[in-house]
């Protein structure tokens, strides 16, 4: 499993905490969870480096899930057990 599959999971496991993913062009250092009114939304930067992606969305998902009560794929538990080394 690479990086961008375990990007993947981590963005669905997002979604599934029924928050926004958008795509946006943010110069490579932008991106993260964030609430607007009473919505939340991960912004994925698409000029952003993939590790750096891959840690955005590490954090996020410590925040919104509680990742001992579900099926998580090793690789992908893995890289949230690095103690933000993503």
């Amino acid at each position: 499993m690479d990086q961008q599959q375990v990007i993947d999971d981590l963005l669905d496991l997002i979604a599934a905490e029924d928050v926004e993913i958008r795509r946006e062009s943010m110069g490579g250092t932008g991106g993260g969870l964030c609430h607007l009114k009473k919505k939340a939304i991960f912004y994925v930067d698409t000029e952003a480096s993939v590790e750096e992606t891959l840690q955005l969305c590490g954090e996020a998902v410590k925040r919104l899930v509680d990742t001992e009560i579900i099926y998580l794929r090793p690789q992908v538990r893995q890289v949230l057990e690095q103690d933000g080394a993503f």
